[in-house]
């Protein structure tokens, strides 16, 4: 499973709305930059309590990309 595929599988386990969430990939120099796109009214549940799960998100992605030894990695998480 790829860094993306793993990010898109984790945040559509949390939305309701999974069909709309789009997770992209991009090579910056060193790092990876993953962007989540997810629809306004499930940012509520993404960001989570006080950023509780944007941050939990943040840390398991960057942990998987640790163990494939994917290098940096940057995760961004954008409403449309």
């Amino acid at each position: 499973m790829s860094l993306e595929e793993y990010a898109e599988f984790l945040v559509k386990s949390i939305c309701k709305e999974s069909e709309m969430v789009r997770v992209q990939s991009f090579q910056e120099d060193e790092s990876t930059n993953i962007e989540i796109l997810v629809p306004e009214s499930e940012m509520g549940a993404v960001i989570g309590k006080s950023g509780k799960v944007a941050s939990s998100l943040r840390i398991l992605i960057q942990a998987y990309a640790y163990l494939q030894k994917c290098g940096k990695v940057k995760v961004n998480i954008e409403a449309f």
